[in-house]
This record gives C-alpha cells, sequence and structure tokens, in this order.
C-alpha cells in the first residue's frame, strides 16, 4: 500500500543509541499528536486481549550529521512543513516544561539539532530529506 504522505524521522548518526532510541520515540509521538488521523485502530489478539494502536503507516529513519539535520530542517520551513524537534539539550532535562524550556532559551540557527520528525506529502519529504540515506 502506497500513502501520500510520508513520515520521517532524522537522527544525527553520532549518538549513543539509548539516544537514538529515546530520541526516535519522543519524535514519532510529536507526530502522533500532531496528527491524529495518522493513527490507526487499535489492536486485538485471538484471546481477545486489547492493545493500543500504533501510527498506521510506516515511518522512515533517516541518519545525519549536525549540518544534514539543520540542512533538512531549513528546507522543511522553507516548504511550510512544521517539524517536531529534539536538541541535545534536553537529554539534560527531567521533564516536558524544561525541554519547551530548553528550545525557547536558543535562536533557530543555533538549535544543537539531534533529531527531526516531519509528515507531509511524499514528494515534499524527499525534497527535504533528499541527500539523506536511511539509518544503519
Amino acid at each position: 500500500m502506497q500513502f501520500d504522505t510520508k513520515i520521517a524521522v532524522v537522527i544525527r548518526t553520532d549518538l549513543q543509541v539509548w539516544q537514538k532510541l529515546n530520541v526516535a520515540a519522543f519524535l514519532t509521538s510529536g507526530i502522533a499528536a500532531a496528527f491524529p488521523e495518522c493513527i490507526g485502530e487499535a489492536y486485538e489478539d485471538a484471546s481477545g486481549t486489547k492493545y493500543h494502536a500504533l501510527i498506521g503507516q510506516p515511518i522512515l529513519i533517516y541518519g545525519a550529521d549536525g549540518p544534514a539535520l539543520s540542512r533538512a530542517l531549513d528546507r522543511a520551513l522553507t516548504r511550510n512543513v512544521k517539524p517536531a524537534v529534539y536538541t541535545e539539550d534536553m537529554f539534560s532535562t527531567t521533564h516536558d516544561a524544561a525541554n519547551r524550556e530548553a528550545v525557547r532559551a536558543v535562536a533557530r540557527n543555533d538549535l544543537n539539532l539531534v533529531g527531526i520528525a516531519m509528515r507531509a506529502e511524499r514528494k515534499v519529504i524527499d525534497k527535504i530529506l533528499d541527500g539523506l540515506k536511511f539509518h544503519s
């Protein structure tokens, strides 16, 4: 099945594994919050046990260095695509309000990005992420 939209997460490649997983989890929650229509139906197994719904389309994970992350952010904003962001400063905070303050304290061009996520039309995402490879 091909979707009209694409969900992409871009994570800085030099992070520790736990950091990459943490960033991916937080960023995908941002997509789910911004686009509730991307959430599928709840799951149920053959025994009748019910489970939470998930995002109902593939999420593509790309790797990038810092400059490539900044370039992708600029390309997204130029195309009116509002991304979710995660900065290195957020690793040292302990709650959501502190995360927002850590981002608010830094001008966009100075953000020390470790990840971004976005959902938009497939062709738009492809232009934003041109040159990036899947995370390995």
